[in-house]
């Protein structure tokens, strides 16, 4: 088994699509549009298979959580990027650009090397090695 993908709900696909191409090398796949459902997502694709699914719906109001809250459900997302060098680079790139690095980077207790970034929405991505 594997997970198949992660979903995040978005205001605005393409600022979030544009990020996870941008820092993190996601391929963006084609707009898929329900115009009977009000819905519409992109597939971003990673090196390795992962994959996150972007949506918006204009029928549905889900619920805004603080930028970077801790809170029950889903956590945090993990990105793996290779090497320590390439956690601290991607922190200072990230950093310049102006998204909100909330922890790190730092080895945590149990032996990662991450940083905390918000993407544009506030979802918590732990950049790793």
């Amino acid at each position: 088994m594997r997970i198949e993908h992660v979903a995040f709900w978005t205001d605005d696909l393409e600022r979030l699509a544009d990020f996870y191409a941008t820092y993190f090398g996601a391929t963006t796949g084609p707009k898929y549009v329900n115009p009977a459902k009000h819905y519409e997502s992109r597939f971003l694709s990673f090196e390795g298979g992962a994959r996150i699914e972007v949506m918006r719906s204009s029928a549905l109001d889900p619920v805004k959580f603080d930028r970077g809250a801790q809170r029950m459900g889903l956590a945090h997302l993990a990105i793996a990027v290779g090497s320590k060098q390439a956690v601290d680079d991607l922190t200072i790139r990230l950093k310049r650009d102006g998204f909100e690095v909330v922890d790190g980077p730092r080895y945590t207790g149990d032996g990662y090397y991450e940083c905390v970034v918000l993407d544009p929405d506030g979802n918590r991505v732990e950049v790793t090695i």
